[in-house]
């Protein structure tokens, strides 16, 4: 071997074992800066896309050309939140001259703004910094809970993947912009890692406060009614145990979680009522939400009109059915059954409450977030790390799709542009 081949050689056995020394010592951290280093790894990635994006930003309804990245991500919902800090929510309902109600901001529910308010009162910050550190501050805290949650149903390794996935999915990059998402899921998290543990009477204010967060009350109050069946009928088939059920839920459990789904029930309508109160308009809330769809709330519907406007008329009316049946399958794949009845149910719920609800457009990227307990679903598929290398690499080239195509604002030719 010739004196520059032993010398390569050298060289690449130096840096396998330097290599294989920094995997090593990585591994040794606790494991809540094992979470923290690859959530804040996944941000600084997000923010790089941001500043790129915002180098190409043109005119905009916000700031001139090329804003710095603090004004690039203070702008959509965040402006809306600056609002309510500063003048709160309207007693009366904005109209048009036709009597139609107009944006305003009884679509954002209270708990970001009231916190970011609270949090300028004392520091002096201005809301827009306020309401940031807030969803920075809650994004860090959902990833480290999102980790313990896993780490009830896997061990250290693919609970930290779990982590990256959430971390990097796609539309991730909004848990570091003023919008309410990375506050909601913190909530979520914690009030489904509670459920989890079976610790109902924990969760009813941790509930009260998600249902307060964002508009998450309704499936979560139908998972919760799910589950209680689902124990209640664990009850029945446990012959020879009196007072208990299987998995050890005692009479008291289930009256615990009884008191929880009737607490996230009401919870869920505690901000339409607050907005009835409020305006004395019984439909101020649904009102309100539905001006930015441009028509009334009719359930299912806004699905097969956006089948139609893709698909055509006849694969249209079938692409929803399709649609929740492909979910429905996935739920049952055995990688999904790992984790979990409460967690499958979750998801279940909520994207069902989606199909009910929502009218489908590009914010709906956005509001997949909650899902997050797939994440784990998703590395559960293999254990090989060049498959979630891949899956990680695919998240992040994503990300800048999302950015670029609806969080940088491009005039369209009808006038406004495509929400994020």
């Amino acid at each position: 071997m010739s004196t520059v081949a032993r010398r390569r050689s050298s060289l690449a056995s130096t840096a396998q074992a330097l290599a294989g020394q920094a995997a090593s010592a990585i591994r040794s951290w606790p494991w809540w800066v094992q979470v923290s280093a690859i959530y804040v790894g996944a941000r600084l990635a997000s923010a790089c896309i941001f500043m790129a994006a915002a180098l190409h930003q043109g005119p905009n309804p916000w700031f001139p050309p090329k804003p710095d990245y603090w004004n690039f991500i203070n702008i959509w919902d965040a402006r809306w939140y600056g609002r309510v800090i500063a003048n709160g929510y309207p007693s009366v309902l904005p109209t048009d001259d036709a009597g139609n109600v107009q944006e305003n901001a009884w679509a954002f529910y209270p708990l970001f703004p009231a916190l970011a308010g609270g949090l300028s009162s004392l520091t002096g910050l201005n809301p827009a910094a306020s309401l940031t550190v807030i969803a920075m501050l809650a994004g860090w805290g959902a990833a480290l809970v999102v980790y313990a949650l896993f780490r009830h149903k896997v061990p250290h390794a693919p609970a930290l993947w779990g982590v990256a996935f959430f971390a990097t999915f796609p539309v991730s990059a909004v848990l570091q912009v003023p919008y309410a998402e990375s506050l909601s899921l913190l909530l979520l998290a914690v009030a489904l890692l509670l459920v989890v543990r079976r610790q109902y009477l924990w969760a009813m204010p941790v509930v009260v406060l998600l249902c307060l967060s964002r508009p998450v009350g309704v499936p979560f109050a139908a998972m919760l009614g799910l589950i209680l069946v689902h124990r209640l009928l664990e009850r029945f088939r446990s012959s020879g145990i009196t007072g208990r059920t299987g998995g050890n839920l005692t009479v008291g459990d289930l009256a615990a979680l009884a008191g929880l789904t009737a607490v996230a029930g009401v919870s869920a309508l505690a901000w339409p009522a607050a907005a009835w109160a409020a305006t004395g308009d019984f439909q101020a809330y649904t009102k309100t939400e539905t001006v930015w769809r441009g028509q009334d709330l009719v359930p299912f519907k806004p699905w097969f009109d956006t089948g139609v406007d893709l698909f055509g008329p006849v694969l249209g009316v079938l692409a929803p059915f399709i649609f929740v049946a492909l979910f429905g399958l996935m739920l049952f794949l055995p990688p999904v059954v790992r984790i979990g009845v409460e967690l499958r149910l979750w998801c279940a719920c909520y994207m069902g409450y989606l199909v009910v609800f929502l009218h489908p457009q590009t914010s709906t990227f956005r509001m997949l977030l909650p899902l997050f307990p797939l994440a784990l679903g998703a590395v559960l598929v293999s254990r090989s790390k060049a498959y979630r290398g891949t899956v990680v690499t695919m998240f992040l080239l994503l990300q800048i799709v999302w950015i670029v195509w609806l969080w940088a604002w491009a005039q369209l030719p009808g006038g406004g542009d495509y929400p994020p």
